[in-house]
C-alpha cells in the first residue's frame, strides 16, 4: 500500500465491484439484455469526427446515440493544451450541458525513445494533456508504446515504457485521470510485450486500451492474449467498424461481457462514409445486437 495513492486505491475498489446477474437472464428481451451491460458506446475522433468542431461533434453524436468521445488531438475540435482557462471551461460546459461525455484525450505521446531528452519531453507533454483533460471534464489520456529501436534490447525498451507509464499513472491520479496505453506499434502491439510493459508500470492507474489489431489473434489466439492483460484494462477499448468480419468482434464482446466490463467501447473507424451520422447509427445497432447476444450466452453459461 505504500506505493499506491488514495485515489488509485479508490479507483481499484470501483474496478473490482461487480454487478449482480439478472434473474432469468436466458429468457430476457434484447432490450433487457443490453440494459444489463454497463458497457457504453463512444467515438474516437480519428477519421469519423476529425473535421467536426465541438458543437458539431456534440450534435452528431447525440443524433446517433453515441454517448461519449475521445478527442483526438490536432483535429478540428482544437482541444489542445494551448486553450485558455476560459476556453477550457467553455468546452467543459458544452459537454456537461449535452448527453455526450468527454471520455478523454487521444494523444500520440510515446515513451520508447532512447534519447533521454525526447523521453522527458514526451512525459512532460503527457502531463499537459492530463491537466487539459481534467479541466475539460475528461477522465483520462490515451498514449502509445510505440516501437523498438536498433541496437537497443527489446526488454530495455519495454521496461523504459513501463516505468514512464508508472510515473504518469501516479501523476494522473492526482487529477482524477487515467493513463491508457493503446495496444499499438510494430511489435510493441504484440500482447506479450504489452504485458511486459505493464509488469514494469508500478501504478494501477496506468492501464491498457485494447485496440483490435490482427496481432491479437497471434500465438495461442484471442482468448489467451486477452487474458494476458485483462487485469490491467482501463476505461476504454478501441474497435474498428463492428461489421468488419476480419476481426472476431462478437467473440471480443463476449469476453468483455463475461468479465462485466463497465468501460467505453470506442469506435475508431477507418472508412470514409459520406453520411457519418447514419454510419454511426448503423454501428450503434450492431453494437446493441452484439451486447444482447453476449448477455444471452452469459445467461446460459
Amino acid at each position: 500500500m505504500k506505493n499506491i495513492s488514495r485515489k488509485e486505491f479508490i479507483r481499484d475498489l470501483s474496478l473490482l465491484a461487480g454487478v449482480a446477474a439478472l434473474p432469468g437472464l436466458a429468457h430476457a428481451s434484447s432490450a433487457e439484455l443490453l440494459k444489463a451491460s454497463q458497457m457504453k458506446l463512444g467515438l474516437v475522433t480519428y477519421l469519423w469526427g476529425k473535421d467536426w468542431d465541438v458543437p458539431t461533434l456534440i450534435k452528431n453524436c447525440a443524433a446517433s446515440d453515441i454517448g461519449g468521445v475521445e478527442l483526438r488531438v490536432d483535429h478540428a475540435h482544437k482541444v489542445m493544451p494551448d486553450l485558455s482557462a476560459a476556453a477550457r471551461k467553455e468546452v467543459k460546459k458544452s459537454f456537461a450541458d449535452s448527453p455526450v461525455k468527454i471520455v478523454g484525450m487521444g494523444t500520440n505521446e510515446q515513451y520508447d525513445s532512447p534519447d533521454p531528452a525526447k523521453l522527458k519531453a514526451s512525459i512532460e507533454r503527457t502531463k499537459e494533456f492530463v491537466r487539459l483533460s481534467a479541466d475539460v471534464g475528461g477522465t483520462g489520456v490515451k498514449v502509445k508504446p510505440n516501437q523498438f529501436h536498433k541496437d537497443v534490447p527489446h526488454e530495455k525498451t519495454l521496461e523504459q515504457i513501463g516505468r514512464a507509464l508508472g510515473e504518469l499513472g501516479k501523476y494522473a491520479a492526482d487529477f482524477g485521470q487515467q493513463i491508457r496505453l493503446e495496444v499499438h506499434g510494430n511489435e510493441t502491439q504484440d500482447l506479450p510485450n504489452i504485458k511486459t510493459i505493464m509488469d514494469h508500470a508500478d501504478s494501477r492507474n496506468a492501464t491498457v486500451c485494447w485496440n483490435c489489431n490482427p496481432e491479437d489473434l497471434k500465438g495461442e489466439g484471442l482468448v489467451h492474449n486477452f487474458n494476458l492483460v485483462k487485469n490491467r484494462f482501463g476505461d476504454t477499448v478501441h474497435v474498428r467498424e463492428l461489421d468488419d468480419t476480419s476481426y472476431p468482434y462478437q467473440q471480443l464482446m463476449d469476453l468483455f461481457v463475461g468479465m462485466d466490463y463497465k468501460g467505453w467501447i470506442l469506435l475508431e473507424c477507418r472508412t470514409d462514409p459520406a453520411d457519418k451520422v447514419q454510419a454511426l447509427i448503423a454501428q450503434r445497432k450492431i453494437f446493441n445486437d452484439m451486447i444482447a447476444n453476449a448477455r444471452k450466452k452469459k445467461g446460459r453459461g
